[in-house]
């Protein structure tokens, strides 16, 4: 089922346990964000991740102290990732081939799923601390370091 929308440009709001509604989502740009829920009150914020993403989570990190560098420049052969702005914001450059596009995360409700094909980098602004989940573990030699023309 993922494959038969991962091409489609969407935004995706979740909910813990239940199914996506695809149909229903606004179109924003050719690469995958999902609109994680939140629950707010006076105590603060919480965002929920179960169930979302489309993979099994195996490896996790997070990337900070970073202000102003680009960071990435890189696609894979087989992992999948998604990337969450914790705090501040961060600028992803997107190319899967055919569709280029900067998709800024400025939200920790925010969720890019990055797919195997998509080159992408990464610029940092000021605090920013970006959450990396990756459906494989670190692997250099499944790292492709050519840009698409």
């Amino acid at each position: 089922m993922w494959m038969s929308f991962a091409s489609q440009a969407f935004v995706a709001t979740c909910q813990p346990d239940a199914p996506f509604d695809f149909e229903n989502e606004e179109i924003l740009t050719h690469f995958a964000i999902l609109d994680l829920p939140t629950f707010s009150d006076p105590r603060g914020a919480l965002t929920v991740l179960d169930g979302a993403l489309p993979f099994l989570i195996k490896r996790t990190y997070w990337i900070y102290g970073a202000d102003g560098q680009v960071r990435g420049g890189h696609r894979h052969q087989r992992t999948r990732q998604a990337l969450i702005a914790i705090t501040g914001s961060v600028s992803i450059y997107m190319n899967d081939g055919v569709i280029s596009d900067n998709i800024v995360l400025d939200s920790p409700s925010r969720c890019l799923l990055v797919e195997p094909k998509d080159w992408h980098t990464m610029t940092f602004g000021p605090g920013s601390v970006l959450l990396i989940m990756s459906s494989h573990p670190y692997d250099r030699s499944e790292y492709i370091d050519t840009k698409y023309d």
